[in-house]
């Protein structure tokens, strides 16, 4: 079984392209900080590369961006290639199955989720006059 799950933060913006045969790929960069910190008493991060395919990767692309903390589930792919002085090389990719933003959404007006302005106030309640009659 390969299955991969990550929790982290973009590096970087996404970058959607197409290959020869008009299929979508997204390629993105992950920082996951380890759960415990070395002898020196620092956490370490790891950088993983990550691609998305299709419609997915078209999703990565137009909604998430340099800082979103994003999760993405999928699984671990080794390609090995020659540089371009002829050196064998291995890369690893996590391939996307699976992404969830994790980053509160900000519309283009500047609000929030909830419809409120980020960082502004949310608007005062109006007192409600209750006489104690029942209405109905």
């Amino acid at each position: 079984m390969n299955k991969v799950i990550l929790i982290g933060n973009l590096t970087r913006d996404p970058e959607l392209t197409e290959t020869a045969n008009g299929v979508s790929i997204c390629r993105f960069s992950l920082a996951v900080t380890r759960n415990y910190a070395g002898s020196d008493g620092e956490r370490k991060t790891d950088f993983f590369n990550c691609v998305a395919w299709r419609g997915l990767g078209e999703t990565v692309a137009r909604y998430a961006h340099k800082g979103n903390k994003i999760a993405v589930s999928g699984s671990i792919e080794l390609r090995n290639y020659e540089d371009k002085d002829g050196v064998k090389r291995t890369a690893i990719d996590i391939v996307a199955q699976d992404v969830e933003f994790l980053t509160p959404r900000q519309s283009d007006s500047g609000n929030d989720e909830t419809g409120y302005r980020s960082g502004g106030r949310k608007p005062a309640l109006q007192e409600f006059d209750d006489d104690g009659d029942i209405p109905f």
